[in-house]
């Protein structure tokens, strides 16, 4: 099942995408819809179907859920404790065809292509989508102690456009992120990586993230692909990043300056 959001009667909508239309589930966003299943004992996808307005609408997905939490890792093999950080909020988060952000005080601000994982009750996972976890790397370079200003600020995380549950994607394997960065008709980077590192270690991951940590249903984990941009291609304003799975879909953002 895909599920996402729409704009319905001026409304984040919480609807399911179907044969290129969208049956809306008037009243509830993606985030009150996972609240409303954990409450009743059912599966989100058993709950959409039963919900979803037997009227399709040709709406076009936006920021597929308001995320309560979002949090980073990456898979760092050679460490049994993996690298995790918190993001931010829905605050920070945009969805496709949304301005992603530029420091303004940053030289060297990248994309980087991520497998966002949903997250259920008890850390159960519930479906992918994509994600861009933006980074001021010079920022990120000069001090640990300012990774929260590298990775937090306004635009600092793209997911889009849809979210594919669990059921439909059970082995990552063979599934591959690319990431391509244009400016005008130039293409400044390109480059792709397999999913299947991530998917052996996103089982643990989240058993740590959960340590002393009651993440709320309806968080975002992004996990990253280990794609890395060259200083050569950091963004500029106007460029686009380009993330794409087939099997999820295609996120493009164009870059903006924040202050």
């Amino acid at each position: 099942m895909r599920l996402g959001q729409i704009r319905f009667e001026n409304k984040l909508t919480a609807a399911l995408f179907q044969n290129g239309v969208a049956r809306p589930v008037p009243g509830y966003s993606l985030v009150e819809l996972i609240r409303k299943a954990g409450t009743e004992g059912l599966a989100v996808t058993v709950l959409a179907e039963q919900m979803a307005s037997r009227h399709p609408e040709p709406a076009a997905p936006v920021i597929p859920i308001c995320p309560v939490e979002v949090w980073a890792s990456e898979c760092v093999h050679e460490q049994e404790r993996p690298q995790i950080f918190f993001k931010g909020t829905a605050r920070v988060c945009v969805g496709p065809g949304r301005p992603i952000g530029i420091r303004f005080d940053s030289k060297f601000t990248a994309p980087e292509p991520a497998l966002a994982v949903l997250l259920g009750p008890n850390g159960s996972v519930l479906g992918y989508t994509l994600g861009n976890d933006v980074t001021a790397r010079d920022i990120e370079a000069e001090s640990p102690f300012y990774l929260p200003q590298a990775k937090t600020f306004t635009g600092s995380c793209a997911l889009g456009p849809v979210i594919v549950t669990a059921d439909e994607l059970p082995d990552l394997d063979w599934l591959e992120v690319t990431c391509a960065i244009r400016r005008g008709g130039e293409e400044r980077f390109s480059g792709s990586a397999p999913l299947a590192p991530l998917d052996r270690c996103m089982k643990g991951t989240i058993g740590y993230l959960l340590r002393a940590n009651k993440v709320p249903a309806g968080s975002i984990l992004l996990i990253g692909s280990g794609l890395r941009v060259p200083e050569s291609a950091a963004l500029a304003p106007g460029d686009t990043v380009h993330i794409r799975i087939p099997e999820i879909g295609e996120m493009e953002n164009a870059a903006a300056i924040v202050q």
